[in-house]
């Protein structure tokens, strides 16, 4: 394990600039997620601290030594990929014994063994060993890649989205298996996604990435409830955060020089007293909760509701807001 360090680094290609100014610490063995739209920088920062790129300016350190005088060989860390990247040819045992067999780790036969057996069994997949790579499901050949990143214990383990190709039930269970491997580890681990649930369920801190930026960096209650800009706020909530022009809705106080209002779920009421203001245009019912999709005036609004609430599609409604964000002109977040 080790402390990551990014102090101002830059990255362009051509004209184009990759990473801006970014300054991150990854505390020993803490579990960062980098969380941001495609473009936005996330893929670009893990290659800079695997060295599989330079930055043009800029310092990344690796528990406390200058990464710049480092081989990305010498770095002690683990990629996952988004692709599985397995050798098709070999067996689940000698995809996860490959690191091992390096002439850089030069293990003996009895301790690869023994570590093959010992991640094969954290992962879950100790009664595939012998298969063919070829012959996995695609959860079980993402679980073989992780385990691959395991089995060499490195300073650091950097995950590029490494869900994203799986279908939404694997993909529940393997975050709750990262989790559970990466706390009993106690490896450090920086995980780059555009998945808000992958971030709000794993992290420990969020960073939301933007043109090559961090915006803000948190904890997901943090990043969740207190947003520094419209930008952020977008980037969090299911369903997605409303955006409203100020005087919309009753109940808000708008500050001075607000421009759009964020509406979550929580800061959405539906019924109480006075004359009804947004019509139910439809319903998502979900099991245990409902997708309700609103309409006041021209503008569609979405929010949660129970299932029981006794409101079918065409009823009238009163909306009002409850302690909701606002934002300035510039997506500024004004308090």
């Amino acid at each position: 394990m080790a402390e990551v360090v990014l102090e101002k680094i830059s990255k362009s290609f051509g004209g184009t600039r990759a990473v801006q100014d970014l300054t991150l610490t990854i505390a020993n063995g803490e579990f960062v997620v980098l969380l941001g739209p495609t473009g936005a920088g996330k893929t670009t920062t893990l290659r800079l601290i695997a060295g599989l790129e330079r930055p043009d300016t800029g310092q990344v350190r690796i528990g406390g030594q200058n990464a710049a005088e480092l081989p990305p060989a010498a770095r002690n860390v683990a990629f996952v990929f988004q692709q599985y990247s397995l050798y098709p040819h070999l067996s689940v045992y000698d995809n996860l014994a490959f690191p091992l067999r390096s002439p850089i780790h030069r293990s003996s036969k009895e301790e690869i063994d023994r570590r093959v057996r010992e991640v094969a069994q954290m992962v879950r997949i100790a009664h595939k060993l012998e298969n063919r790579a070829t012959k996995l499901s695609g959860g079980e050949m993402q679980r073989v890649a992780i385990g691959r990143a395991l089995i060499r214990r490195p300073s650091i383990y950097l995950m590029d989205e490494p869900l994203s190709s799986l279908d939404a039930k694997l993909r529940a269970e393997l975050r709750l298996e990262l989790k559970r491997i990466q706390k009993e580890l106690r490896s450090t681990l920086l995980y780059v996604t555009h998945d808000q649930i992958e971030a709000m369920t794993m992290a420990d801190r969020i960073g939301i990435m933007a043109e090559g930026g961090l915006v803000q960096i948190g904890t997901p209650r943090e990043i969740y409830g207190n947003p520094a800009n419209l930008h952020v706020a977008a980037r969090l909530g299911q369903p997605h955060i409303n955006l409203l022009p100020p005087g919309m809705l009753p109940g808000s106080r708008e500050p001075s020089g607000t421009r759009t209002i964020g509406a979550r779920t929580e800061h959405l009421e539906i019924g109480g007293e006075g004359k009804a203001n947004a019509r139910v245009d439809w319903i998502e019912h979900l099991g245990d909760q409902n997708h309700l999709h609103l309409a006041v005036g021209d503008r569609k609004l979405v929010t949660l509701a129970d299932p029981h609430v006794p409101v079918r599609p065409g009823d009238s409604v009163r909306l009002t807001l409850k302690d909701p964000l606002y934002f300035g002109a510039t997506g500024e977040r004004l308090r």
